[in-house]
């Protein structure tokens, strides 16, 4: 992991809405297809990745989320240090990516994760981003990838009005800004 420089370093409380960063945890991309590719991965990680469209599964420690037939985004749950990261990212590679049956690749340093918490976040969210929340906001584990605000973004719908968003840092600092200003209308 690079020297971990966030362009957003704050929290915001805005009437029930919670706006925070989430302090860097690992994010790994796998892409693979076949069954020993899905078998290394439940193996290593005790999850089992998940096989249905926009859905995600985990444990206490990580989440697996599904992003197309052949790719899923690993990230923790919480901060891990530096060694950890590596032995997680050796221990994938090592089955997957060395004996060619799939890749690992490390993303940690190309998203930033904004959590939202609260009983307004999908009115905010509503306001720039054309997907229809309806169904989702009441499906625990749910994925979407959609635009805010014509920013690409990986949602993960993880409990009842706490949601994790996935940006690349590069758009970071303006969804963070967009999500500010537009929290105060809500």
């Amino acid at each position: 992991m690079l020297n971990y420089n966030s362009p957003i370093k704050d929290s915001k409380n805005y009437s029930e809405i919670k706006i925070s960063e989430v302090e860097p945890t690992v994010k790994i991309n796998l892409r693979g297809k076949n069954r020993d590719f899905i078998t290394k991965i439940g193996k290593e990680l005790s999850i089992i990745p998940p096989a249905d469209p926009n859905t995600s599964s985990g444990n206490d420690n990580l989440n697996i989320l599904w992003l197309s037939p052949d790719e899923w985004l690993i990230y923790s749950n919480n901060k891990i240090d530096q060694k950890n990261i590596d032995d997680l990212e050796d221990k994938l590679y090592n089955s997957i990516s060395k004996v060619k049956i799939g890749s690992v690749t490390n993303v940690t340093d190309h998203w930033i994760m904004i959590n939202l918490k609260g009983s307004k976040v999908f009115e905010l969210l509503s306001t720039g981003c054309p997907f229809n929340f309806n169904k989702f906001k009441n499906l625990k584990g749910a994925v979407t990838q959609t635009l805010i605000n014509h920013t690409d973004v990986i949602i993960h719908n993880k409990n009842n009005n706490d949601l994790n968003i996935f940006v690349r840092r590069s758009f970071s600092n303006h969804l963070w800004s967009w999500m500010n200003d537009s929290a105060k209308f809500i």
